[in-house]
């Protein structure tokens, strides 16, 4: 159990209002002007990793201040407490070891209620191995003896968004095999999808905890309708492969009992790839890839665990945050991938972050009276120059960016790689410094002087990495996590739990039956309103 301290009641909270009231209206051009070693004395090093936090709004009394706030809420203590598998999410009743998924150590243990979790760890890594090897070498085949060619991974929320990025990332290590995600109940998309599969050597992968997701559920199920009707009445089970803890259900879907894998209670399903779910990914890149994945998320999770706070990458990003939050103000983060391979980043970053500490109460249960998660934004650079940066630079909001970019690129004849950078290193310089409105001779120069004009002093976080591999990219995905697990300390929440998108699932369900039976049932009168119109134009063939 993680100790209950209100963070607003610290010491070192109090320190940061009264620091806050100095730091409020500084710029950060003159700190600086000021000292021309800052960037000397605000970067960190690790393997592979550049972090240069030196754009943020910060002194080196700002830094020292939120690690004394860090220090007082025994922050390491409660890494610690994670690690070692303690029940940390209370509410549930659970440990939380999505770092044990990555552990490749062959003599290291971690004890859960009196059981060695690693073992099974272990030997479900090594079915992966093997069931991934006999997929790609062609000895595990379809029900006529073909080789499988594609593979429908049907699940939602952390069963699909961060396999679906990482494959997605790691498109310059893919083999053959086409990987194909479903998620959403959305029949026009899943038929897009079918439609360009050949039945006959289609894998259908299932990843649902209990069996019983009704999205991922129905969408098997239409799945299952589609490979029975085109390949009549013949014996599928090795076309199925499920990720549950519900065996029974599993084989009554047609599941064969040797191709289900585990699911483990100490792991949230935005924490899940590094598992079984990942199976996809080992499919996908080769599990020796797969595997470098988590070598890489293990070593930042070392990173985490031993590197004192202030050369912490995860820390010193994760109380930047509470900075800004909570003192700042600044209610949203933007990330910034300077790599299209990087585009579903954002999405899966969303919910690590928002579903994880998007929390009004305190691990006491009280109401918090302070700010907790904030609202996790992004998309590639250099398209998001073309979208969304004008607000950055000349907006009314302040929004705190994570800049993400690579020093080398895959490929190395690549001469678009030091164009693509050089965008990069010039965005946030321009945030930073801003811009004088430049003098035009020609009509109406001075009034549009005053539009050219923009203050700059806006905060960014640069994070550059040597290339995109497998092993960068568990590095770089581990500390978000990390960084997220920080955040819910010092904000004094459970960021393990979700209840509360579980609600809005238990009126969707009454409601399904409402627009089946035409019956509409009392609620508010817009939901009212909403449900009678759709009943009255929906066509039903």
């Amino acid at each position: 159990m993680l100790e209950s301290i209100n963070p607003s009641g610290t010491l070192a909270w109090k320190k940061l209002r009264e620091h806050f009231a100095q730091m409020e209206f500084v710029q950060m051009q003159d700190l600086f002007a000021n000292d021309s070693e800052r960037a000397n004395k605000m970067h960190i090093e690790w393997n592979d990793f550049l972090l240069d936090y030196s754009k943020n709004k910060v002194t080196e009394e700002t830094i020292d201040l939120l690690l004394e706030l860090a220090d007082e809420l025994k922050l390491k203590d409660a890494i610690k407490a994670m690690y070692q598998g303690q029940i940390i999410n209370a509410t549930e009743q659970r440990a939380v070891l999505h770092t044990a998924l990555r552990n490749l150590s062959a003599d290291e243990s971690v004890v859960v209620v009196g059981e060695d979790v690693l073992p099974e760890i272990r030997d479900t890594r090594i079915r992966i191995k093997d069931f991934t090897s006999r997929v790609l070498n062609g000895t595990y085949t379809s029900y006529s003896g073909k080789k499988f060619t594609d593979v429908i991974n049907i699940g939602i929320g952390g069963s699909d968004l961060g396999p679906k990025m990482v494959v997605h990332a790691l498109a310059n290590y893919r083999n053959e095999l086409g990987m194909h995600y479903i998620s959403n109940v959305d029949d026009d998309y899943l038929q897009s999808v079918l439609n360009k599969l050949n039945p006959e050597t289609t894998l259908v992968l299932i990843v649902s905890k209990t069996f019983t997701t009704q999205e991922t559920i129905e969408n098997a199920k239409k799945v299952k309708q589609w490979l029975v009707r085109s390949l009549g009445d013949v014996d599928l089970s090795s076309h199925y492969v499920g990720v549950s803890v519900a065996i029974e259900e599993a084989m009554g879907f047609g599941l064969k009992r040797e191709n289900i894998y585990p699911m483990w209670d100490f792991v949230g399903g935005r924490f899940s790839l590094w598992s079984a779910v990942g199976l996809s990914i080992a499919l996908a890149v080769g599990y020796d890839n797969f595997e470098k994945l988590l070598d890489g998320a293990y070593a930042m999770d070392r990173h985490f665990l031993e590197e004192e706070n202030k050369n912490n990458i995860p820390v010193v990003l994760a109380l930047l945050s509470v900075w800004y939050n909570n003192f700042y103000g600044y209610e949203t983060e933007a990330v910034v991938p300077y790599s299209q391979l990087l585009g579903k980043l954002p999405a899966h970053l969303q919910q690590m972050i928002m579903e994880s500490n998007g929390k009004n109460k305190d691990r006491s249960g009280s109401p918090v009276n302070y700010q907790t998660g904030t609202l996790i934004w992004g998309e590639v650079g250099v398209s998001a120059q073309h979208a969304f940066f004008q607000l950055f630079h000349q907006g009314t909001k302040v929004i705190p960016i994570d800049f993400i970019g690579f020093v080398n690129p895959h490929f190395k004849e690549s001469s678009n790689h030091d164009i693509l950078m050089s965008n990069f290193f010039g965005q946030s310089e321009a945030l930073l410094k801003g811009k004088d409105g430049e003098q035009y001779e020609s009509d109406g120069g001075p009034f549009l002087s005053n539009f050219r004009e923009f203050c700059g002093n806006k905060p960014s976080n640069t994070i550059l990495i040597q290339k995109l591999c497998p092993r960068s990219l568990g590095e770089l995905i581990a500390l978000y996590e990390h960084k997220t697990f920080v955040q819910g300390v010092i904000w004094n929440i459970f960021s393990f739990d979700q209840f509360g998108v579980e609600y809005g699932k238990i009126l969707a369900k009454n409601i399904q039956n409402e627009i089946k039976t035409k019956n509409i049932c009392e609620h508010d009168s817009s939901t009212e309103f909403l449900l009678r119109y759709f009943v009255k134009n929906r066509i039903v063939e």
